[in-house]
């Protein structure tokens, strides 16, 4: 079976994508660094070994012109992170990673290493420095457990962990640890 990635997205809208960003660099900047960045990433990762899917927000943003014309895309949908990173792990077939837009650092090798891990595990964890997560992959996004995503403290030092605790029994692995950007400070270590 085809291996898939998703990369969740925001259309890139002044006040809408990267506020605390904004805040620190002012509205269009931040937007500005959004839209290129996703861009960026987005070339970066085509891979023939994989398939990559965009998994769009808000749901109008399917239509966009932003994002390349060949790409699949999926509505995020309503819902906290948990409850739409959810819905698009289990809107395609496994083998499957997720990702964020805003991890510059983010290579071909660490997605293939997030890939080549599902071969043991059911479910692959790519840790941010921060205490959360760059990445979410699963071998059975159909028998994702109904709890998964539930009472995590997102944006907070507690996400990987308080996701891992939604996961009892599960084989998980833990792969490079990477950073994203949520503050000007962020930037310079990118």
């Amino acid at each position: 079976m085809k291996r898939c990635l998703v990369i969740m997205v925001k259309e890139p809208r002044p006040g809408r994508v990267k506020t605390r960003l904004g805040r620190d660099l002012g509205v269009i900047p931040a937007t500005w660094w959004f839209r290129h960045q996703s861009a960026r990433l987005i070339r970066r990762l085509r891979d023939p070994r994989w398939q990559i899917v965009l998994a769009v927000a808000p749901d109008t943003a399917v239509y966009s012109k932003v994002w390349p014309a060949d790409l699949p895309r999926l509505v995020q949908g309503g819902g906290n992170l948990g409850e739409r990173m959810k819905r698009m792990l289990r809107s395609v077939p496994g083998p499957v990673c997720l990702i964020g837009a805003d991890i510059p650092g983010i290579t071909r090798s660490h997605i293939s290493r997030a890939f080549s891990a599902l071969g043991n595990h059911d479910a692959v964890f790519g840790p941010a420095a921060d205490g959360g997560y760059w990445l979410v992959g699963t071998n059975h996004p159909s028998r994702l457990p109904q709890g998964m995503f539930e009472n995590v403290r997102w944006s907070s030092e507690h996400a990987l962990a308080d996701t891992l605790n939604t996961l009892p029994g599960w084989r998980i692995a833990l792969t490079d640890t990477l950073r994203d950007v949520d503050t000007a400070a962020d930037l310079p270590r990118c």
